[in-house]
């Protein structure tokens, strides 16, 4: 998910193509994730979640091999779909195998260090891509998302598959999101990723074309700047089990929606645009983890189905993301890609006072 920030200029000029087009592969690895996502509460209901994962780290690597060999811009995108299919198994299975194999004492504690994944993907992938970009762009999908599905694969080979008890209940897609605190908490989580998606996309792209930053530069501002939400995620996982994980997340998203304007208005260095960024890590991580854990409490007898809503949501915002800033950045540059993203998580934050003022709002036990 975090390959192209660093070298999205890179491909841009490899295919003679803008940064806002290309830009766009986003639309298509979203479009492919957020339905796979979807089809989860029914497909994936008598499937161990092991082989779930199992089968997502053999797309990612599928996807990384093509988009490492494609010839043209077309042949990109298409890489991108194993790798979106991927993405989605990846992230359901994950937070729903958080939830499911650990003990309900232990649930918050887990969940918090599997959402750790994506800072460490930060962290330890950006400098390392930004670097391997500056002899070649197409070693990033080689040394970062291949190499890690062969490490999980051979790790989840050890493990044993966990016997089902029985098939998984169907659970409609239309039953789900009909139930009111399911419903809008699923659109608030589309606006809010819809808007950190799209900011993770162009992020690369904005120290790129506003201050020349190299893509080793570009890796690293990236990766420390990804250092933030380690903290963020374990103070929220703190504060969660102090008071309801609902109350933090109108707060967090409206200072989301503060520090992207500022990200994209405000640019006098890369000193102070990698600090605004490094705060809105710290802010998202906390947001992130609180929406999953009032996710997971919302309906605990279809975690699965919800998390597959919610991964369809992070993917789908990818597609809203980079498609709505893209469009921005054509017609007005930062500035405006930063006011889209702001509205974003405004509509977000509504989204969440809608809910903490609605009895359906409350999760169930367990």
């Amino acid at each position: 998910m975090v390959v192209l920030a660093p070298i999205l200029v890179e491909v841009a000029r490899a295919f003679d193509v803008s940064s806002a087009a290309a830009g766009q592969l986003r639309t298509v690895t979203g479009l492919v994730a957020g339905v796979a996502a979807l089809a989860f509460g029914r497909f994936g209901r008598g499937v161990a979640l092991r082989d779930l994962l199992l089968l997502g780290t053999a797309l990612l690597a599928l996807g990384s091999l093509g988009s490492a060999a494609a010839p043209s811009f077309a042949v990109f995108a298409l890489a991108q779909m194993p790798i979106g299919l991927g993405i989605a198994l990846l992230v359901s299975a994950g937070a729903a195998a958080a939830a499911d194999w650990a003990r309900p004492d232990e649930r918050t504690r887990v969940l918090s260090w599997t959402l750790v994944g994506p800072a460490v993907a930060w962290v330890v992938g950006m400098p390392l891509v930004g670097a391997v970009a500056e002899r070649s762009w197409r070693l990033a999908f080689l040394v970062l998302p291949l190499a890690a599905s062969a490490i999980v694969a051979w790790s989840l080979s050890l493990c044993r598959k966990e016997q089902l008890p029985a098939v998984r209940p169907l659970v409609r897609l239309k039953d789900l999101l009909g139930d009111r605190a399911v419903g809008t908490w699923a659109l608030a989580e589309l606006l809010a990723s819809s808007a950190w998606a799209g900011t993770l996309v162009y992020a690369g792209a904005l120290f790129v074309e506003s201050y020349g930053s190299s893509p080793a530069l570009t890796g690293l501002i990236l990766g420390g700047a990804a250092v933030a939400y380690l903290p963020g995620n374990f103070l929220a996982a703190r504060v969660a089990r102090a008071r309801s994980a609902l109350a933090l997340l109108a707060p967090l998203s409206l200072l989301g929606a503060a520090g992207v304007a500022v990200l994209g208005a405000v640019r006098p260095g890369e000193t102070t645009s990698a600090l605004v960024l490094a705060a809105l890590v710290f802010v998202m991580a906390a947001r992130t983890f609180a929406a999953g854990a009032y996710g997971l409490e919302l309906a605990p007898d279809r975690r699965l189905a919800v998390m597959g809503v919610r991964a369809a949501a992070l993917q789908f915002g990818y597609l809203v993301g980079s498609g709505t800033g893209g469009l921005a950045l054509l017609l007005a540059g930062y500035p405006a890609l930063g006011a889209v993203f702001a509205a974003l998580f405004a509509a977000a934050t509504a989204c969440y006072v809608v809910l903490r003022g609605s009895p359906a709002a409350a999760p169930a036990a367990g």
